[in-house]
This record gives C-alpha cells, structure tokens and sequence, in this order.
C-alpha cells in the first residue's frame, strides 16, 4: 500500500463502523489560550470533552495536521537527527463521546492492524497504565484483561503515568492510555533481544505506532481526580510511522511520504542521501521543515517576529541553516518543493494546492531575508574570531553567541558547527543560563495562576442572541478569578448573551451585566474553547440572580460600520486586483478597519482610488444586509461565499450577502442592515507588512469625514504660508527645487571647510614606531564628511593610523582608519581601538578592521576618548 491508501482505508474502516468523517482542522489554532498549533487529533473537539459543546457525531474519524514545536510537546530538535520524529505531521484517530468505551476502541484497533493492515502480530506489544501511588490510581485491570482476549500475556506491559496516563494539561479531562508498539528490528537482532525489553526505551526501530485514550477522569486545580459523567475515546496513529511499519521502511524517510521530497532535494543540491550521516541530517530536516512550513502558512499563519509566527520562522530558518552548511545552498531552495508538496497532499489538503503561488512567494522572501542575516551573522562571527585570535583564546563566550543569537537570529547549533570547523569551541553552559534569563522575564511578565470555574447553574453552553438583540435577562452559569503579574481578571460565563466575543477580527463587546444587587462592567469580551466569557471588573457578590445584559450600543454600531465596509472592501480588492486577493487578517473596532490581503505589489494611488470608489458607490446604492444561518457548508461555497483559509467552519455556516453578485461571505461577525449605514469609506494608509501581504487601514462614517476635515485643514495651513497660491502644487514643487539647490551649495562649502580642516590635520600627524598617527578632535556636520575626512588622509599618507573624536551634528562620533599594510604587518584592528574607546562616549560600534566607527549619547566624552587614544600610541 502506498501512503494515500493506507490514509485511506483507516478512514474507510471507521467509516464501516458508524463513524463520521471530518475534515482536520486548521494547524494554527484560534480563540484558545493554551495552545498556538493544533498538536493532537483532539484539539479541535476539546470543547466536547470539557462539556462547552454537545456532540453532532457520537463516533467521528479523521486525519489531522498537526504541529509539535513548542510548549510541552516539542520534537524541533530531535528532528532529522532520529527516523520518526517530525514536526508536522499527520494523526490519525477515531473518537466516541460517551458512546463506546475501552472494549471497542481496544478490538477495532487491532482488527484495523492485524487484519486489514495484516501487520504481524509476533511483533506488536500493548502498554496499559499500571497505576500511581501519588494520585492512588489503580492499574487498568479493564484494559488488560480486555487486551487478554487478543494478545498473550507476554505482550502486555504496564506503563508509568508519563507513558501511559494522559491529560489535557494541569487541569481538564484526563484518563489512561493503552499504546500499542510495533518491533521493526531484523529477525537477528529479535533474536539476540525481547523486544518487550525495548519497549518505551526510545530504539528507533520499536517505536510506539497508535495511543487509545480513555478519557473517564478530569482534574481539578487542586489536583484532585474526579469521575466524569461520560466516559470518551481520543485514539491517534501517526501516519508517518505506520506507512513506516506497513511498507517495512527503517526510517519514516524511506517511505513515499518522503522520497518524491528528497529526490527533489538531491537533483537540486547535487548530493547524494544515504552517503553520509550529517548530509543525511539535512535531507532530513529540509523535507520535513517544508511541510510544516507550508500548511502553516495555507492556514494563515505568515512568519514574523512573534508568537506563532516566530516558531513557523524559526522552522524555515532551520531548514535554510542546514541547507547553506551542508548541501551547499547559497540561494532560496525551499520553495522549489512547493509544486511536489502540492502534487502530493493537494488531495487530501486542498488548501496547499489551491495558495500554491502565494505559499511559495512567501517562502521565497523569507528564505532571501535569512540568507542575508546569515551573511551579515558570519562577519560578526569573523571579528569575534579575530579577537580571539589576539588575546589568544578559542572559546567564544556565551554572552557573545547569545548576542548574534538575540540580536541576528544567528542560532548556537550554526555558532557552534562554525566554531568547531575552525577550531573554536563557544561555552553553550552560559549561553543556556543567557537564554534561561530571558526566558524567565518572559515568564515573569506573562505568569498568571487561573482559579477554578465557580458553577452556579446546570446549563452547559451559551445561547448567543447578538445578531438580533443587544439586551436581555441572562443568568450566570460559572464565574472564575484570575491572578497575575499586573493585576486580577474576573471572568463570567452566561446562559444567554447579547455580547459578541472577539472573532474573526471584531473586537468583543462591551457594556454592562446588572442584577438588583450590583452592576459588573464589560470590559472585553472573548472566546475561549467556544465559551464565550466575559472579563468583568469584579466577581459577582450573589450570581445566583437574575441580570439584564446590556451591550454598549454606540460602540457595537461602529464596529459594525466597520465590519461591513471590510467586506465591502474586499470584494473591490478583488475587483481591481484580481482573484488572487485572500485576506490575511483583519482588525474591526469602533475606530478603524484593517484589512490584510494578499498582493505582492505596492497599490498605486489609482488602484486605492478604484477601491474607494467602488466600496461609497456600494454604501450609496443602500444595499440590504441579506444574512443566512445554518447554511450547509456545501451550500455556502457553492453560492460562491470567500471562506478564509485557516479558518475552522463547521458543517454549518453563516453567510453574509451584500449584493448577491458582489460581496458574499461566510461570516460570523455583526453587520449594518444596510450599506448605507456606513455613511462614508476612505483609507488612510496602505504598506507592506510581510512577504506578499500588504495592510489597508481605513475608516468609515463620522471617522472618515474627521479624517478628512483634518486633511483639508492641513491643506489649508500649507495654502495660507504660501500666500495662497492658484497653483498649490507647482508652488511646493519649487520650494523642494529651491531647497535642494540650497543643500547643494550648503555641501559644497561644507567639503571645502572639511579641505581646509584637514590641511590643519596634517600638521598635527606624530611619527611614532614607523607609523603616521593622528588623533584629532574635530567638528563636522555630517557623518559622510567624516568618513570622507578619514579616508582622503588614509589615501594620502603612508603607514597612517588616524583617530577622530568628531562631533557630528551635535552627536559624538569617532572613526579609527588605519593603512592596510599595518593591518596585516601590525595586527592593528580599527573595530577593537573605536570600541575601546566608545566607552567614553556611553556608545558601541563595528566595521572593518581597517576602518571603524562608534555612536554614543555623550558629547562630554569626546576629549576623553582622544586622551585615551593618545595614550594607547604613546603620543
């Protein structure tokens, strides 16, 4: 079987036993506080396990994207060193939710195995929790006992908790597992050793193939255990390892999950796989990165400095380094495999074949703007070597690897690859406890201890009434406190809300709850794992009255202005850039509209004006909001509604329709009943904010005219100085034209003073030990005259070293330039000397080592810095 089919026939044989298929969800996950990438096959039905929601589906199957590379599940490092660790990868799984329990999931999953996969069962083993005393948990004699009825005894083994126990997190829905494990070893090696003895010992060819949960416990915040009310099933497979174990691969490489990738690879490097171990590594990094890097990136997470998007640009990054040191890349190379990821997954993820030119465009620049970080991390590298090399050292301190680490993105495992080629070593103790501190700022700043819910009521979700009414009697179902570094939140979750939660760009709403008793302000309102929670300025005193919830009206009708004209706005995009638009992001409150969307060129001032034009043409034809519910899926995208890609839909959509052959979109967001609401539309800003993505910002109504009153203003101002001129703009074009002549002549005479400054210069020069030295204060007004002062008297004089201690434009500044033959012949190092003496003026700086400067903030430091520059040459 090749991988599609065994993908395949795993969703068909849950399908033949009443299980419904869905669709995996997006790998970057929204509106949950825990977690930045979907990391298991249960994340996107975690709201069914903590009771937020009630199943559709009693029994459900699917194949999830998942990403391993942050928090607690993070496999980045063992990547590409080992065969079976990933970070994207696929997991397949099966669910019940309080229907079937142990004895099912235990006989299907081995039936699936055994008989359809016709693995064999000589060289599977099973694990069962075998109990903790620290929580006074029995072993799972059920599990055992039912696996007796398939297995022999000798295949069974008892786990510890960290094996064989799972949970959600430190609290939650939790419970033992059975995992089932498959020997890959040579019939000589089995013979030699029992694979049971191998088993959970990390032998990259016993490996752990499928996990069956069984979820009967959650833990409270004290850590107490408490039986659930409904007992679930949450199995999950890794596709990569059992295409591995059902081909007979020795690596999850060896598969054709992998190969068309790694060919690729080769034709592209020149290199061969399977030759050498560290080469192999780089394979092995490289195709798999790409895949984590680009269903990432088809599911709306673009690479950038923060959160989410830093792991994503740490992974690209990776792959590069490991790329440019051992295959010998010097240009982008990881976009090339886009068209065979396409080809090889389109299929099952269609959303990777559909951005396939946007995916890849993406890469590209990223790729580039590293290789260019690379390069300027390698010449800093090469003047920490040749420090070293003068005080007659070999090991780069840690605070100097944490510096191009922090500073460039330079990461240790280069610095020390680098480092040990040319005989250096770098103390990666002081880097880790650098790092360390960091961390723990980051930590400190972000801590917070989260109570447990405080239930009031026995309802179990909350019905959203906000399209329709901003007013209504509600009645809190749980409440909670929040402690943390910067202060408490209070959250309160409601049988029924008027209150719109932050999704989808729209901010949440404000207001008020109040009951006889008290008034609790609204000050957000958000989405946490499908419950809508409202953050409230205190805890309530008695929650068990009646409130009346009031959503603050002025602002929700704002937002909605706004809301509205985004779509507007995205159908003109559109319509004058092409179909090629996605959006990429988005922010609507009561004061703007942002709007990022895919383009890989800068809008002229003609396309924002088409724009414009086309979205108040909208807003003055009056046209009617037209809002469809619990719309099938199906249906929506066969209207033509824009879905965003990253985004999780359910089987049914909302769908929002402005003009049924202009804007129609699925959209959960609040909306004007008509166009004409918006009033007025004009952007305010239009750049770029990654590779590929640009970001409209724009305002409607009161705002807009605001904005343009302000600007008329501004016009009128510039008018009034210039006498009021009938031609306003031929008018500043000459005063530019005046101001650049005037800058010309100004230069001039400032080259000609900078002549007559240095020909003083020149009698200050002392010969000392064969060298011509000057150290000289001077004041200057630009920083190119410096450098150009420097190098005419560098040119002019043999064997110079000069040190200029300048004030530049009331700044210090100073500048060592030293002849190339001293360099070489004297061990002189211009960056080492302007360091030294920067300390005097509170600055830092670089260069070369024959021409260095420094920056700093005291100007008093200057004269210092020349005494000191005397005194190093004996002057």
């Amino acid at each position: 079987m090749d991988a599609k089919q065994i993908r395949k026939t795993f969703i068909d044989f849950f399908e033949s036993k009443d299980h419904q298929f869905v669709r995996s969800a997006p790998i970057v996950v929204k509106n949950d506080p825990t977690l930045m990438f979907t990391n298991a096959g249960m994340n996107q039905f975690k709201d069914l396990f903590l009771g937020n929601e009630q199943p559709v589906f009693p029994r459900v199957a699917n194949s999830q994207k998942c990403l391993r590379v942050s928090g607690k599940h993070n496999d980045l490092e063992e990547v590409g060193v080992d065969t079976y660790h990933h970070t994207m990868f696929e997991m397949l799984g099966n669910w019940s939710f309080g229907d079937y329990f142990k004895k099912e999931a235990i006989e299907w999953a081995w039936e699936l195995l055994t008989e359809v996969y016709k693995l064999p069962v000589d060289r599977l083993y099973v694990t069962v929790f075998g109990g903790d005393a620290g929580d006074g948990l029995a072993r799972d004699e059920e599990a055992m006992h039912l696996w007796l009825n398939w297995v022999s005894n000798d295949r069974v083994l008892f786990g510890s908790k960290k094996d064989n126990f799972w949970e959600m997190g430190e609290t939650g829905p939790c419970g033992p597992c059975s995992e089932i494990h498959i020997d890959l070893r040579s019939e000589e090696e089995r013979a030699v050793t029992d694979g049971r003895d191998l088993v959970n010992q990390d032998h990259p060819q016993v490996i752990e193939i499928w996990n069956l949960v069984f979820i009967q416990f959650n833990r409270t915040q004290d850590g107490a255990l408490k039986e659930l009310p409904a007992k679930h099933v949450d199995t999950g497979m890794g596709l990569e390892r059992l295409v591995r174990a059902i081909q007979w691969k020795q690596s999850n490489y060896d598969t054709d999950l992998f190969t068309p990738f790694i060919s690729e690879v080769e034709q592209l490097s020149g290199k061969k796989y399977g030759q050498e171990e560290q080469i192999d590594i780089a394979f092995r990094v490289i195709v798999d990165h790409i895949r984590a890097i680009a269903f990432t990136i088809a599911d709306g997470q673009l690479p950038s400095n923060n959160k989410a998007g830093y792991v994503i640009r740490r992974i690209l990054r990776r792959a590069v380094r490991y790329g440019y040191t051992f295959l010998g890349f010097r240009e982008a190379f990881l976009y090339k495999l886009m068209p065979t990821l396409a080809a090889n997954f389109g299929a099952v993820f269609p959303e990777v074949a559909e951005q396939l030119d946007f995916v890849s465009k993406v890469i590209l620049e990223e790729e580039q703007s590293f290789l260019r970080t690379l390069d300027k991390g390698l010449r800093i590298l090469d003047q920490i070597k040749s420090e070293l090399d003068e005080a007659g050292l070999r090991v780069i301190s840690g605070q100097q690897a944490f510096e191009l680490y922090d500073t460039y993105g330079f990461p240790l495992d280069l610095t020390s690859l680098i480092a040990r080629e040319q005989g250096y070593s770098v103390d990666e103790v002081a880097f880790a406890k650098a790092m360390a501190e960091q961390k723990d700022r980051s930590r400190a700043a972000a801590e917070q201890e989260t109570g447990d819910w405080v239930l009031v009521g026995d309802e179990e979700g909350t019905e959203f009434i906000g399209y329709d009414e901003l007013f209504t009697s509600s009645r809190i179902i749980k409440y909670r406190e929040i402690v943390e570094k910067k202060g408490k939140k209070f959250q309160v979750v409601l049988d029924r809300t008027p209150f719109y939660a932050e999704s989808g760009g729209q901010v949440g709403d404000k207001g008020v709850i109040r009951s006889a008793a008290e008034t609790l302000r609204v000050m957000d309102t958000r989405k946490e794992n499908e419950l809508i929670v409202h953050l409230v300025d205190k805890i309530p005193v008695d929650p068990t009255l009646e409130f009346i919830s009031e959503v603050n009206r002025d602002r929700r009708e704002l937002i909605m202005k706004n809301h509205s004209a985004t779509h507007l706005l995205q159908a003109a995009l559109r319509q004058v850039l092409g179909d090629h638009v996605q959006q990429r992001g988005s922010l609507v409150n009561e004061e703007l509209l942002r709007f990022d969307f895919s383009h890989f060129a800068k809008m002229s001032e003609e396309e924002i004006e088409q724009v414009e034009t086309i979205v108040n043409n909208k807003i003055r034809d009056n046209i009617a909001l037209q809002e469809m519910r619990n719309v099938p899926i199906d249906k929506a995208k066969a209207m033509g509604a824009t879905a965003l890609f990253g985004e999780k839909y359910g089987d049914y959509v909302r769908v929002i329709t402005f003009g049924s052959d202009y804007s129609v979109e699925l959209c959960g967001g609040t909306h004007v009943p008509a166009t004409g609401c918006v009033g007025f539309f004009k952007i305010i800003s239009e750049g770029s904010i990654s590779a590929g993505v640009r970001r409209l910002e724009a305002v409607t109504g009161g705002q807009a005219e605001l904005f343009v009153r302000e600007q008329l203003k501004t016009l009128r101002g510039v008018q009034e100085m210039l006498k009021s001129p009938r031609d306003l703009e031929k008018s500043v074009a000459t005063l530019l034209k005046e101001k650049a002549e005037l800058r010309k002549e100004l230069d001039a005479l400032q080259l000609k003073e900078a002549g007559h400054i240095k020909a003083k210069l020149i009698e200050e020069i002392r010969v000392k030990d064969g060298m011509e030295v000057l150290v000289a204060e001077v004041v200057l007004p630009h920083s190119d005259a410096l450098k150009k002062l420097a190098y005419e008297l560098k040119n002019e004089r043999e064997r110079f070293v000069g040190i200029f201690a300048a004030s530049v434009g009331d700044k210090p500044q100073l500048a060592v330039v030293i002849s190339d033959e001293l360099v070489s012949e004297r061990q002189l190092d211009a960056v080492k000397i302007v360091r030294e003496l920067a300390q005097h003026i509170q600055g830092g700086g670089g260069g070369q080592p024959f021409f260095a400067t420094a920056g700093g903030k005291n100007s008093e430091g200057l004269s210092a810095a020349a005494g000191h520059a005397r005194n190093l040459f004996s002057l």
